[in-house]
């Protein structure tokens, strides 16, 4: 089942205490970032952010699940959706745990025939 818009523009509305926040379509779902560093995932109209040292003190008793098969466990945001405040500085946090993405390594042209 395929994550609503409505869902995104929703968490999008809550974060709006958050700088730099966006969402890429991907397949269906939705990665979440804070800059240019992925924080959380929407898959299945459920949020998951990255199992951060953050997190793991800003959430009473974080729940893992998984956003699709063969994904890496993340924590299920349920209470902190309906507390903005919370939820920001949640997300914060976690963007400020992560480390910069690695820069892509540009293409190489294959030699023509």
């Amino acid at each position: 089942m395929a994550t609503n818009q409505g869902t995104v523009d929703f968490i999008r509305e809550q974060l709006g205490a958050v700088a730099g926040v966006s969402a890429r379509k991907m397949f269906g779902e939705y990665a979440l970032y804070v800059g240019s560093k992925v924080v959380a995932l929407v898959c299945d109209d459920i949020l998951y952010l990255k199992p951060t040292r953050s997190a793991v003190e800003l959430m009473a008793n974080p729940v893992e699940g998984f956003p699709y098969p063969g994904a890496r466990s993340h924590f299920v945001v349920t209470d902190e959706l309906d507390d903005p405040d919370r939820l920001s500085v949640l997300v914060k946090r976690v963007a400020e745990d992560l480390p910069e993405p690695k820069p892509k390594k540009p293409k190489t042209k294959k030699p023509a025939d």
